[in-house]
């Protein structure tokens, strides 16, 4: 049966080495091999759903990866690598390519692109939206003044809060709830907080981020799907980079009277 737990980590293992670059026959040979241990093309074919005539097409390929060896004897034996062993060689691979990747991105990217944005824009999705958060917060030099919903406040933000803070940024917190203060101020001692426009305990408001005057983030709770349980709901945020960019006009001028006489 198509359900039976064997059968469903034979379609995710082939899947998932599908999406890491294998084709469909060698990622079906592949499996075959690690549940047979080691086979002919025959057995593989009978095991894989895959064409004789094709297997040894899926092994070349295979190969070629570091992923089986072939033991040369009439027939032809084929091996697979470990599963410890595949998962080091496709994260090594991984690590390769996405350092190559950035490097080549890092020589595309303009000067101008962090710097001086026009407009505000707009990123849906929590994961998503902590990503922007963390990465600005991770560039941040002087300042970086936070304002956050509880369910939002992840170990991940926390740490990079704390990490910008070791480096010397002043980090200023909004008046939140007292159990999301408790934990910023354990983790960030030297955090100042002030007294926050807005009581957000009885709106769908997400966070408020605002990075060297440079940079700002706002967010809201929208209903989801339910990926994110157990609350069914997702996150939108607008965002903007600039000194002129026209979110962060408006935001800095928000905050100024609240944050001038703390930063002088």
């Amino acid at each position: 049966m198509s359900g039976d737990p064997p059968d469903q980590a034979r379609s995710t293992a082939v899947e998932q080495l599908k999406a890491l670059g294998l084709s469909t026959y060698a990622a079906r040979t592949f499996v075959a091999l690690v549940s047979l241990g080691e086979g002919t093309a025959r057995e593989v074919s009978d095991v894989a759903d895959v064409p004789r005539t094709r297997v040894y097409d899926a092994v070349d390929e295979l190969r070629d990866r570091g992923l089986v060896d072939v033991k040369q004897s009439s027939p032809q034996r084929f091996w697979a690598i470990s599963t410890e062993t595949t998962g080091r060689h496709f994260e090594q691979e991984y690590d390769h390519r996405v350092t190559a990747l950035t490097g080549a991105l890092d020589r595309l990217e303009t000067a101008g692109r962090t710097t001086e944005q026009r407009g505000v824009w707009t990123v849906t999705g929590r994961d998503v939206v902590t990503e922007r958060v963390v990465d600005f917060i991770s560039t941040a030099d002087d300042e970086v003044v936070y304002m956050t919903a509880e369910e939002l406040l992840t170990e991940e933000i926390t740490a990079h809060i704390s990490r910008a803070s070791d480096r010397g940024v002043s980090i200023r917190l909004a008046e939140m709830s007292q159990s999301a203060e408790d934990r910023l101020e354990r983790r960030v001692p030297e955090a100042q907080l002030f007294e926050s426009l807005w009581d957000w305990s009885e709106t769908p408001a997400g966070r408020l981020l605002m990075v060297d005057q440079e940079q700002t983030l706002v967010s809201v709770l929208v209903d989801g799907d339910g990926d994110h349980p157990p609350e069914p709901r997702d996150e939108t945020a607008i965002w903007g980079t600039g000194e002129m960019n026209s979110l962060v006009v408006v935001l800095k001028a928000l905050f100024t009277w609240q944050l001038d006489d703390g930063r002088e």
